[in-house]
């Protein structure tokens, strides 16, 4: 079957996470390529156009028939990492949701006849751990600390599916730049309150990327075939915290200090979650680039444009 053929197929495609900040824009964007979305939801709910199943991961439940002529996963669902202190049993829930939520789909496909052939999951650049200045391709190594377990365990899930002869895709997302959404407003909130300053040393890398190519990317990945494996989800050209900082600053005309926040009290306040904004990620985008995927935000500016014109 020729690629160009593959695309043309409409495919059914059932989405987990999929009231979150990229999962209802994926919908909509799916649903103008012609594909079908049926989502899994643990509460019910009315959406335009969409079946929707329920699921309870911890009690490990979900209903049999979400996958009734499903051939296509998309699996986004995870607590939110930063949503609350990192103690041990909130990182054990965050890891839960992402690796126990994939073992319940999994463990349905192996009781059914299903014509599941692919398996898209989100995963995050935090697999790297804190990389400095190294470039950081899809064969870097796993790095150390929770965020690179999480990452690690969250993907091992995932490639659950190729024993099972599926199509595999893991996306290490970046930090999202989305308006009102995401990790955006948190790092914007001290900048419109005039206390805009870098954090740590300012010079660690932010692989950001627009939601809009975050969805476009997983487009892709539904629809072509020969994309399998670990991809960066980051715009080519990542940039420092603190050059980061001072874009959004121009944006919201908003002053940025010449001291940056110490690390020490970025620890203190926040303890070991204060590694989200320190470490150091230079990620590369070639290999998803080698796919012939187009960025639609290449230049950080051009992104904060479009966000803060909206």
């Amino acid at each position: 079957m020729t690629l160009s053929g593959y695309k043309s197929m409409n495919k059914q495609i059932l989405i987990s996470g999929a009231t979150g900040m990229i999962g209802k824009r994926l919908i909509l964007a799916l649903q103008e390529k012609g594909h079908k979305i049926a989502i899994l939801s643990r509460k019910p709910a009315v959406i335009k156009d969409v079946k929707v199943f329920l699921w309870d991961v911890e009690q490990q439940k979900i209903d049999p028939a979400c996958l009734e002529g499903i051939d296509t996963i998309v699996h986004l669902a995870g607590e939110n990492v930063a949503g609350e202190k990192w103690t041990a049993a909130r990182k054990k829930k965050v890891i839960n949701s992402r690796t126990l939520s994939a073992k319940l789909l999994y463990q349905l496909i192996k009781e059914q006849q299903t014509s599941v052939q692919t398996f898209i999951s989100a995963s995050a650049v935090g697999y790297y751990g804190d990389g400095g200045d190294e470039i950081l391709t899809e064969e870097s190594p796993n790095g150390k600390g929770f965020l690179a377990e999480c990452c690690q365990q969250w993907e091992a899930a995932a490639d659950e599916g190729t024993g099972l002869g599926l199509r595999v895709v893991k996306c290490r997302i970046g930090f999202v730049l989305c308006k009102g959404e995401g990790a955006l407003p948190a790092l914007e909130k001290p900048i419109r309150f005039f206390a805009g300053a870098g954090l740590g040393t300012g010079k660690q890398w932010v692989p950001w990327v627009h939601v809009a190519d975050v969805v476009g990317a997983f487009v892709s990945a539904v629809e072509e075939e020969s994309i399998k494996g670990a991809y960066n989800l980051c715009a080519p050209f990542p940039v420092s915290n603190l050059s980061l900082t001072r874009a959004i600053a121009k944006k919201i005309h908003r002053p940025v200090w010449p001291v940056n926040v110490p690390e020490v009290l970025l620890k203190l306040i926040l303890g070991e979650m204060s590694s989200v904004a320190l470490i150091s990620n230079n990620t590369s985008a070639q290999k998803i680039l080698d796919t012939g995927f187009q960025f639609k935000y290449l230049q950080l500016e051009d992104a904060l444009t479009d966000i803060y014109s909206a």
